[in-house]
């Protein structure tokens, strides 16, 4: 924050990094409406992870003199690391654009006294709209017909006896992590007469009862009952590769397994081994361990590449898009935008994220 000579009124100057909007007309309505009181905002915006691309560039790409000046930073696919944190010596609030905040150094951001929040509550719906799409995809053969009337001779046109198809009424959905997207889930799954069943160590007794679900409190359980299971967890010390082969394969023979959360929450050699050996008849994964996917890839995703015979119908990627809507980036866009000026400017606490908190 600086100040200037029209009697000392304070100037804050907030950067947006990603370059994900063509415009700023969103970030000065809500920065500027109804002042609590005397402040001026200077929001730039750069494109250092434009929209629509899987590009990265480093935040040495920024003038030091507009780094220099920074008080907040508003991040959505931008890592934040320490050495990067060296080149904005004013930083005050750093707002994650999202629901995770594993993108950044969250130990030197509070060494550096700087607060860390994220936005909990958007794309609710989109996600758990996502899940159950994914879900439905698999179980009902969408994409095991769409895959086979592609070969060459297309596969008869006839229904096809797989371990994939089943009906939801009556099968198991078992949610792994209920938090705001997987109650969304939960509530979606039962509309389609599936019996809920959840897992999640940190809620309060009562939560089932509220939402009319099972709840167990023995993840092994989760996994051994659940005809569908959809992870919903945050990445955290306790949760990062928390799904492996051992897990796996206590799931019901023929299983589907779903993750719209994060990818470092499941390892993709389990993931491998369980499909080929039918634990799971199908796989849909909206998120990996390392995005965009790095080189050497892994076998798994080599093979879903290559259209293997033995995944045809089994598996499919949608590349960390269950967010996505024109309605939840906008959504986005002005509860960052909130959350920073209300952190920020009028210092309040909103989803702020402490040091502690994983």
């Amino acid at each position: 924050m600086t100040t200037t000579a029209e009697g000392d009124i304070p100037t804050y100057t907030i950067l947006e990094g990603d370059g994900q909007h063509p415009d700023s007309a969103v970030e000065d309505i809500i920065f500027n409406e109804s002042p609590t009181h005397s402040y001026k905002v200077r929001f730039l915006r750069t494109s250092l992870a434009p929209s629509g691309t899987a590009d990265r560039k480093p935040w040495t790409e920024i003038p030091k003199e507009i780094r220099d000046e920074v008080d907040g930073l508003m991040i959505l696919k931008l890592y934040l690391t320490a050495e990067d944190i060296e080149l904005f010596p004013k930083l005050k609030v750093v707002v994650r654009m999202g629901v995770g905040y594993e993108k950044l150094d969250r130990v030197t951001l509070g060494e550096k006294g700087v607060t860390v929040c994220n936005v909990p509550d958007y794309g609710t719906e989109e996600i758990a709209d996502h899940a159950i799409a994914l879900t439905l995809s698999m179980r009902r053969g969408i994409l095991l017909h769409h895959d086979l009337q592609r070969n060459t001779p297309p596969a008869p046109y006839c229904p096809i006896d797989h371990p994939l198809i089943a009906r939801s009424r009556g099968s198991t959905f078992g949610i792994l992590g209920l938090g705001r997207i997987g109650t969304a889930t939960a509530l979606r799954a039962k509309a389609f007469g599936h019996n809920v069943l959840f897992y999640d160590p940190y809620l309060p007794n009562g939560v089932d009862k509220s939402i009319g679900c099972e709840r167990t409190k023995d993840i092994k359980e989760l996994f051994r009952r659940s005809s569908i299971l959809s992870v919903h967890a945050p990445a955290t010390r306790e949760t990062r590769n928390l799904v492996d082969y051992s897990l796996l394969s206590l799931l019901p023979r023929g299983a589907v397994f779903v993750n719209t959360a994060r990818g470092e929450i499941v390892d993709l050699d389990g993931i491998e081994r369980a499909l080929k050996e039918g634990i799971i008849s199908g796989a849909a994964l909206d998120v990996l361990p390392v995005e965009p996917i790095p080189e050497p890839v892994h076998p798994l995703i080599q093979a879903y590449r290559r259209k293997e015979e033995w995944l045809t119908g089994r598996m499919v990627l949608t590349c960390h898009t269950a967010f996505f809507s024109p309605s939840s980036v906008e959504e986005i866009r002005s509860k960052s935008a909130q959350t920073m000026r209300e952190v920020l400017i009028d210092k309040l606490q909103s989803n702020v994220i402490t040091p502690d908190m994983e």
